[in-house]
């Protein structure tokens, strides 16, 4: 955990990235694959393929693979290209809900007029004044 020393928005953890070649060259085939599969759905509607039982089969499958192939790709990015990078954070309070002040957690009586009217325009509009 961050301790007494860290202030909010400091780097807490920073790991580099891998960055390992066999990964890119993963990524590179699957492109390729994901581009012919891509041509493929796109043929495949073009040709009316989906006019028949079995055709309309093979193109959903086809877009199945294309959502599938681009998770993988999408996987190994995060997974070898992109760092990890734990951030300090301010630990939000129950009574932080929906910006209230601390010393609005109780509530405000809507009995005095101009101070009701900011208090209405502040909970329509959080960032009201900030």
């Amino acid at each position: 955990m961050a301790g007494d020393t860290s202030s909010y928005g400091d780097i807490h953890r920073y790991e580099p990235a891998r960055e390992s070649t066999a990964a890119a060259i993963g990524i590179v085939l699957l492109t390729i694959i994901e581009i012919a599969l891509v041509f493929l759905f796109v043929y495949g509607l073009m040709s009316a393929w989906a006019s028949t039982l079995f055709g309309n089969q093979f193109v959903g499958g086809l877009l199945a693979l294309i959502f599938i192939d681009l998770a993988f790709i999408l996987l190994l990015y995060r997974k070898e290209f992109l760092p990890d990078v734990m951030v300090v954070k301010k630990r939000r309070r129950k009574w932080e809900d929906l910006y209230v002040r601390e010393e609005d957690a109780d509530g405000t009586s809507l009995a005095d007029g101009e101070a009701a009217w900011d208090t209405v325009k502040r909970a329509i509009y959080p960032y009201y004044k900030r």
